[in-house]
């Protein structure tokens, strides 16, 4: 019993070891009401170093009664009441640009209030940190804002999209950014504001019990990994035995064709057994 603990403990230190902010999950860990490290991460994808983050939440479900509601990862709001909503998406399909649009929109309507007026709408940001080149121009960063096709002047609507390429691992700030992305280890990271908090999540017996949603959640794909493993082998297994009594009856049919006197070539295409099969039956029956 002692040493199924020790190993499963052993595992848990491996799992929590090997995580990166490219976790989704770790990432929201990291910026939980961590205004520090959330205004890298905007200073630097927005080449802004004034920027002043007041407060940063994770996992923000916004509610829509007339449609799709949604859960944002990262929602956070600066000096000036911008909102920015970061995404970080490890899956192409979990960063398709009908899905920025429809982010952008929901903030919108959650953060104008009754009675306001349009131009109080606040500015707002979504950005999508992808860990492959979505769009596929090779670009480190892709800022994506409404323009006026006949004069190509920007739309000013105060709403902007912007994916960010993880790809991109220069030795630009961005490419710094990025390369802790996927960074596990705090004394290696570049931003000494991501280092001190990964420090306690990994280790701290504090930071362990703050993560267990992380643990279960891999506990969980693992059981389920398991599961379709077992479920797979007795696929396999049933499948085999389904063709092993197939066979024994393709065997009885042509033992009981060969026995009323039926030719070779006949019980071959009724038995469905090979012909070499059908004379070896053949040949036990007349010895």
């Amino acid at each position: 019993m002692q040493t199924t603990e020790v190993g499963q403990n052993s595992e848990i230190k491996q799992v929590i070891g090997s995580l990166c902010m490219m976790n989704n999950r770790f990432m929201n860990f990291m910026l939980d009401d961590n205004k520090k490290a959330a205004q890298v991460f905007l200073r630097v994808i927005l080449g802004d170093d004034k920027i002043k983050v007041r407060n940063v939440r994770i996992q923000s479900f916004i509610q829509n009664i007339y449609g799709h509601s949604s859960q944002l990862d990262i929602l956070a709001q600066d000096s000036k009441g911008r909102y920015f909503n970061v995404e970080v998406q490890r899956s192409d399909e979990g960063a398709p640009a009908r899905r920025a649009r429809f982010y952008s929109s929901i903030l919108d309507t959650h953060f104008l209030q009754p009675g306001k007026l349009y131009e109080e709408l606040p500015d707002t940001y979504v950005i999508f940190i992808t860990e492959n080149d979505v769009l596929h121009d090779n670009l480190p960063l892709y800022n994506i804002r409404r323009r006026i096709d006949e004069n190509a002047k920007c739309f000013e609507d105060g709403s902007r999209i912007i994916y960010v390429n993880s790809q991109r691992r220069d030795n630009t700030a961005l490419g710094k950014l990025m390369q802790d992305l996927y960074c596990t280890e705090p004394k290696n990271l570049h931003y000494h504001e991501f280092a001190e908090r990964m420090e306690f999540l990994k280790y701290s017996k504090e930071g362990e019990e703050k993560m267990t949603d992380v643990i279960e959640e891999y506990a969980a794909r693992k059981a389920e990994a398991l599961a379709k493993e077992a479920v797979k082998k007795a696929t396999k297994e049933a499948a085999k035995k389904a063709e092993e009594k197939e066979q024994a009856n393709r065997i009885e049919l042509a033992q009981g064709l060969l026995a009323d006197g039926m030719s070779i070539e006949f019980t071959v295409r009724h038995s469905k057994l090979t012909e070499a099969e059908v004379r070896e039956l053949a040949s036990k029956l007349s010895a």
